[in-house]
């Protein structure tokens, strides 16, 4: 016991000085700038948040079953332990990354008692946004605005298209939306920038993504922002207009780690560049 309270010790204590980013244009927007757990899944979450702290990128979105730490069999998610929790807490700490969202993952539970403990998870953990494929009903929504934890609808090419959003968020909180996945948008054959304009009012948190033809042309695969065929750049426009604040989450679905740590930069400095040129 005393060992591994001095380890937690020695995590909290460790002491980095993150890379400077200047995003301050983006923060003045109430933009801020994260990366989807996943775009590291070879990776442990510990090794995710070393790699986010060297790349300046202050938030991060976890998403279930991904390895706690290097030589762990404990997965990120419900079942992990107080002490695991704590750790996690310490190198969160520790590295400058906040843990902002979750997902995405099913809320579960039927009744208000069940469905309320998975909310005090989140909360103890910080977490503000979860999301999901879960519709939310009434209780979902009434929790939603209890713990101060926003519901976000994720849609994969096959799945939550805007309409059924809208559909399905009326007459719900503001606290219910969507987490747009502007990649998932082009797979499925839909404009991303039109499908953006129709969430207007509803849209939670980001999935950014750019993406370019595959090699075969029968599908999309990402770019970094600003150099494919996703409207980056107006959408960015878009959000600005709209007065949107929250997250923006870099998801990659491909990519070694070598090549993500090459790929993200690029990203990041697109966005703090259109952030700054919208700002003014």
């Amino acid at each position: 016991m005393r060992q591994a309270l001095l380890c937690l010790a020695a995590v909290a204590c460790l002491s980095l000085a993150a890379p400077a980013r200047d995003d301050a244009a983006a923060e003045q927007l109430g933009w801020k700038l994260g990366s989807q757990a996943y775009t590291f899944r070879a990776l442990s979450f510990f090794e995710t948040l070393d790699k986010l702290h060297e790349l300046g990128i202050k938030y991060v979105e976890a998403y279930p079953g991904q390895k706690l730490k290097p030589g762990s069999d404990v997965k990120v998610g419900t079942g992990m332990s107080e002490a695991e929790i704590a750790e996690m807490q310490a190198k969160l700490k520790a590295t400058g990354v906040k843990l902002v969202a979750f997902g995405v993952a099913s809320i579960p539970g039927k009744t208000k008692d069940e469905v309320r403990k998975h909310f005090e998870w989140a909360k103890k953990l910080g977490i503000e946004v979860l999301v999901t494929e879960t519709g939310p009903t009434p209780v979902i929504d009434k929790l939603s605005q209890e713990f101060g934890i926003k519901i976000a609808l994720h849609n994969h090419p096959k799945s939550w298209p805007v309409e059924q959003v809208l559909a399905e968020t009326e007459g719900l909180s503001k606290n219910a939306g969507a987490c747009a996945d502007t990649g998932h948008w082009k797979r499925a054959g839909r404009v991303p920038l039109e499908e953006l304009k129709k969430l207007e009012g509803r849209i939670v948190e980001l999935h950014f993504k750019d993406v370019v033809p595959t090699a075969n042309n029968k599908g999309w695969e990402d770019a970094p922002w600003g150099t494919g065929q996703g409207d980056a750049k107006a959408i960015l426009v878009e959000l600005k207009r709209t007065g949107f604040k929250g997250y923006f989450q870099i998801e990659y679905e491909r990519g070694t780690v070598d090549e993500l740590m090459q790929n993200l930069p690029k990203c990041a400095a697109f966005f703090d560049k259109s952030a700054a040129e919208l700002a003014k």
